[in-house]
């Protein structure tokens, strides 16, 4: 059986296996209580239309690491009158650790002061949410999500070039509103897919036999869901409960002979699994495995054992892809599942028409 880069963890919840154990950072009383600082202003900037036919119109994400800066400090202030860290609230703990890093942007949102920033409120409230409320669990994957960041750059993986041979048509990010444009106080009424179609694969060697090149792609491809989804202009913060910030994604075998085994598509799969798990918390809504074998229904049980119930609620294995349409009835866009492709039971438009993906030449 052939194993491809399925992306079962991602990005839904905390790692759940011992490899991706989270390491706990214990928050300690500081000797002084340190000054504050002033919120940093940030200018949110609405996506621009991206377009993935030619470099020239390759979509720049809206903030870049440069320029998410750190915010002045304020002036002294009466150090006896300021919190503890244990009496800061779980949100307020997280701004307080992502101060001191040097890394200041995840998914394109410039952080800020929770309180009054909703978009950082979002992306905080994400890490909160995956690790069952665990301030402290948080706190160290955000800080490793941070590193991760400012190691790997995934703003700049959007404009980078991939080979055509190895990757065109490999993964698509299509968005599907209600009306022309949705109301910008209603995010639930705009919902985005990413594509992972592996059957379009001409060889297994090729495309996953440089494991850091396929990372990257697979990275870019996250981040325009990311740029489509647009949390950098979250007007309404989310809960535990409520979150339309999350994609869906499609996972489409159509072709592929799952009779194959290569080594560098299982590292391919390990490291997609362990990379969205780590570093894109809460941002699955549905995922969707299309088109695969009978054979295949076995894995699903296997997936129990590596995945948290929360997430594995989310996973959805059909036979056929024609049937994926017929999943789509209880959202705020309405006719959603005629607007997906026809191989997928919609009348819309194809992927490689209407989807966005990371260039290629």
């Amino acid at each position: 059986m052939s194993t491809l880069p399925s992306d079962d963890a991602e990005p839904g919840a905390a790692p759940a296996t011992a490899n991706n154990k989270t390491e706990t950072v214990t928050g300690s009383e500081p000797d002084t209580a340190k000054s504050t600082q002033e919120e940093a202003k940030v200018e949110v900037v609405k996506p621009t239309e991206l377009q993935a036919a030619a470099p020239a119109e390759a979509p720049l994400p809206t903030t870049t690491a440069d320029e998410a800066t750190k915010p002045e400090p304020a002036p002294a202030q009466d150090t006896q009158a300021l919190p503890t860290t244990s009496q800061l609230s779980p949100l307020a703990q997280l701004w307080k650790a992502a101060e001191g890093h040097d890394h200041f942007e995840i998914w394109g949102v410039p952080l800020s002061d929770p309180e009054r920033h909703i978009p950082t409120q979002v992306v905080f409230q994400k890490f909160l949410n995956a690790n069952d409320g665990d301030v402290e669990k948080a706190k160290a994957q955000l800080l490793r999500t941070l590193d991760w960041r400012q190691k790997t750059q995934p703003l700049q993986l959007v404009r980078k070039m991939f080979s055509k041979a190895k990757f065109d048509g490999l993964g698509y990010v299509t968005t599907y509103t209600a009306g022309d444009e949705p109301a910008v106080d209603e995010p639930e009424q705009k919902e985005v897919f990413t594509w992972n179609l592996y059957g379009t694969v001409k060889s297994l060697d090729e495309t996953f036999g440089s494991l850091q090149e396929f990372m990257e792609w697979r990275v870019a491809l996250m981040e325009l869901g990311l740029i489509e989804l647009n949390i950098g202009g979250a007007i309404k913060p989310i809960t535990s409960e409520y979150d339309p910030y999350q994609m869906t994604q499609v996972h489409d075998y159509k072709g592929i002979s799952f009779l194959r085994q290569t080594d560098v598509a299982k590292a391919a799969s390990k490291e997609t699994i362990t990379v969205m798990s780590d570093n894109y918390p809460e941002l699955l809504k549905e995922k969707f495995f299309v088109n695969i074998p009978a054979i295949m229904g076995f894995l699903y049980g296997v997936m129990k054992l590596f995945v948290s119930k929360k997430t594995l609620k989310k996973f959805h294995p059909m036979s056929s892809g024609t049937n994926l349409a017929k999943e789509f009835v209880n959202t705020k866009v309405d006719g959603l599942g005629d607007k997906l492709p026809a191989e997928y039971g919609g009348k819309g438009a194809d992927l490689k028409s209407l989807g966005k993906a990371p260039i290629v030449q």
